[in-house]
């Protein structure tokens, strides 16, 4: 299990089967299902979320009940495909506090969600030094700490607190356990088993429970804590007699682990748990006595077949209302329309049967490449990462993650003719696989090939429910085409689908510019600005406007600013260097510059970087 569906999962009380969130993207949660904050708002409460990670973002659907969702995470274009766009706990943590402190005594639902810990594990300062052996237990740490001024106040109060706190986490790490470095493979009880704690001293004595509860669980328990009405048909139930030491028949738990199906092309893993047996389904079948085994190092699929075919039935009746795990909603008008545009072949997609050799078993030391790759280029070893990449495809072609990460690192090393070639093997694979697409419709915009990104991105677009990043990377190539008022039009329905999205904003103004709408443009950047203030391509697009009417140090104020948020920001760079230099203020210039011509991909700025560089000689 990874973030997103587990937070659908706690917040709406449902699985996955049910809500259709399979993954961290490409999934939107369904708009006319009901969550804890859409049920606590009906019952008069203020509700506000902080969340710390990009799996979280308003696009994906789970901000439906909240006054304030708070997705703050700085600049949008940092996101990459190893780097997972997020702040640290502490700012959360300032923010959620500071927001609590305004609803006075109003009742209030306060969702705190802390990204930390999540590989790679880089805990600050005092925890670094401290757990310098083990930097996972160093951010879980840091995150500890965090929740001290949150809850010490509670805690304090005791009796006379009237503040429900619930505690868990949304997975475990393996740590390498069975092979899995993190999480997201397997359903191991090293993800599956996570702590939960509910503190209510009005309603709870202290108890441990022993019983196996499921995320699901939750929203009836607070409801029932609260004395709200718990909604008809859930499949979760109220854990208050649980907690008072009331026994309860332990009740059967699904699981799935769909990430690696998703984005590896492996076989899909779902499971259930029940009573003291567990049964993992996949080609390879793994059935556990968890009361004898909790390590789960026995298994005994071959020595009870009659058991593991009983679970195997009630895993089935369980899955039979599945509302499917295709991602994106890919549909058989667009599989004919990237056909036509000669993406698709007649025999893309997931396979149709998956065998031994697709189980994630044999195949997890892959993912431990996966994982070196990311280590690689995060240690600046942009060669060795690419080249483990193409290690990984050659026994694996059909990867699509791993083809991902070759066209980024491609693009990295400013070869953006071999990383268009890439994803369009990527979409021709897996023509419903959304992330590929939109990145290759952005790489085909920056290569030039704007109309072409733009038909590519069209039949993505034209969905009932398009994803948000189709719709950003479609306004940009209709922009770069000269199509202006249809960018703003792509533009205006990714809004539609995230109204606190900055970027959209910031591309809306930046169509404006490209039609010189200087008036409309700066009013859509401020207040891309003013939703977040960290936005790289609201400050470009501002210096621009200041740069084309005369105001120059306004310009390079907002250009600073740009870089200084995303120092890949090559084009602000030479202009900022550029400007600098005109306004006789050389040594200033001189450290953009030298970025510049240093940084900047040659293959796209060699020209540009020669003459800057004959220019910084004489």
């Amino acid at each position: 299990m990874v973030t997103l569906p587990s937070h659908a999962n706690i917040l709406s009380g449902r699985y996955p089967l049910d809500h259709g969130v399979r993954d961290n993207s490409g999934y939107r949660f369904p708009a006319a299902t009901d969550t804890l904050a859409t049920l606590l708002r009906r019952g008069g409460y203020r509700t506000g979320a902080f969340v710390s990670a990009f799996p979280l973002d308003s696009r994906f659907g789970l901000d439906r009940g909240f006054d304030v969702y708070d997705d703050r995470l700085g600049d949008p274009e940092a996101r990459t495909a190893f780097l997972m766009q997020e702040r640290s706990g502490a700012q959360t943590v300032e923010a959620a506090l500071k927001w609590r402190a305004g609803q006075g005594a109003a009742p209030t639902f306060t969702w705190i969600h802390l990204y930390e810990p999540h590989f790679p594990y880089t805990p600050p300062e005092p925890f670094a030094s401290r757990y310098a052996r083990s930097p996972y237990h160093g951010e879980v740490a840091y995150a500890d700490s965090l929740l001290g001024p949150v809850l010490a106040p509670l805690v304090e109060a005791g009796q006379a607190g009237r503040t429900l706190v619930v505690l868990t986490g949304d997975h475990g790490e393996s740590l390498g356990e069975h092979g899995e470095k993190t999480h997201g493979i397997f359903a191991y009880e090293a993800t599956l088993r996570i702590p939960l704690v509910v503190y209510a001293p009005r309603v709870l004595d202290p108890r441990v429970v022993s019983e196996g509860v499921r995320h699901i669980d939750i929203l009836p328990t607070v409801l029932d804590a609260l004395g709200l009405p718990i909604p008809d048909g859930l499949p979760g139930r109220s854990l208050l007699p649980l907690a008072a030491g009331r026994g309860a028949a332990p009740q059967p738990s699904y699981f799935e682990a769909l990430s690696s199906s998703v984005n590896r092309g492996w076989a899909p893993l779902t499971g259930l748990a029940r009573d003291r047996f567990k049964l993992i389904d996949l080609p390879l079948p793994e059935l556990y006595d968890l009361a004898r085994d909790p390590h789960e190092t026995r298994n005994l699929a071959a020595s009870e077949p009659r058991l593991l075919e009983e679970i195997r039935g009630q895993l089935a009746r369980t899955r039979a209302a599945d509302r499917g795990s295709a991602r994106g909603g890919e549909d058989a008008e667009t599989r004919e329309r990237l056909r036509s545009l000669g993406y698709a072949s007649g025999t893309a997609g997931p396979k149709a049967r998956y065998t031994d050799a697709d189980d994630p078993k044999r195949l997890i030391w892959l993912d431990a490449e996966v994982q070196d790759v990311v280590t690689l280029y995060r240690a600046g070893d942009l060669a060795g990462a690419l080249a483990r990449t193409r290690d990984i495809l050659r026994q694996r072609p059909d990867m699509p993650l791993a083809l991902q990460y070759q066209a980024f690192l491609e693009r990295e090393q400013g070869d953006l003719t071999s990383a268009v070639a890439t994803l369009r093997r990527a979409v021709s694979l897996y023509p419903e696989d959304t992330d590929s697409a939109a990145l290759l419709g952005a790489y085909l915009n920056e290569s030039g090939h704007a109309r072409e990104a733009a038909q590519l991105l069209g039949a993505y677009a034209d969905r009932k429910e398009p994803d948000l990043d189709i719709l950003m990377a479609q306004g940009a190539a209709l922009v770069q085409a000269g199509r202006a008022e249809e960018a703003m039009a792509a533009f205006n329905r990714a809004l539609a689908i995230d109204p606190s999205s900055a970027s959209a904003k910031a591309n809306l103004g930046t169509a404006s510019l490209a039609i010189r709408d200087y008036a409309r443009a700066r009013t859509l950047l401020e207040e891309a600005l003013a939703i977040d203030p960290d936005v790289s391509q609201a400050h470009n697009a501002l210096g621009v406007i200041a740069a084309e009417t005369g105001r120059p140090d306004e310009a390079i104020a907002h250009w600073k600013r740009a870089v200084e948020l995303n120092p890949r920001e090559w084009d602000t760079l030479f202009n900022l260097g550029k400007l600098l230099r005109q306004r006789g203020r050389e040594a200033e210039a001189r450290p953009y510059i030298d970025r510049f011509v240093r940084e900047a991909p040659p293959a796209q700025y060699g020209p540009d970087i020669r003459a800057l560089g004959a220019a910084r000689s004489r």
